[in-house]
């Protein structure tokens, strides 16, 4: 980290971006459904996304990695591919 990626829509609900080297997943708890705002990490694609709508569908393969602070609201209307900096936040 920091991280630039390139995101593109998928499904309609999430905003996705294939990584070039994928994490490693050891000693990490998966959760079953994401929430609006929720980044994560889908472990059997190696990809990261952003969820402006919550997912109906339960997956032991997705990792939360955090929440977006602010200007979630926002991703929703992005048109077309985006480019974000994804960073640790420690408080």
């Amino acid at each position: 980290m920091p991280l630039t990626v390139t995101f593109e829509d998928y499904i309609g609900k999430e905003k996705v971006s294939i990584l070039q080297k994928r994490l490693s997943i050891d000693d990490v708890q998966a959760e079953d459904l994401s929430k609006k705002g929720d980044f994560a990490y889908y472990a059997p694609w190696g990809n990261v996304a952003i969820f402006y709508k919550g997912l109906e569908d339960a997956t032991n393969d997705l990792i939360i990695l955090g929440q977006i602070e602010s200007g979630k609201e926002n991703v929703e209307n992005v048109d077309g591919d985006f480019t974000g900096r994804i960073e640790k936040v420690t408080k």
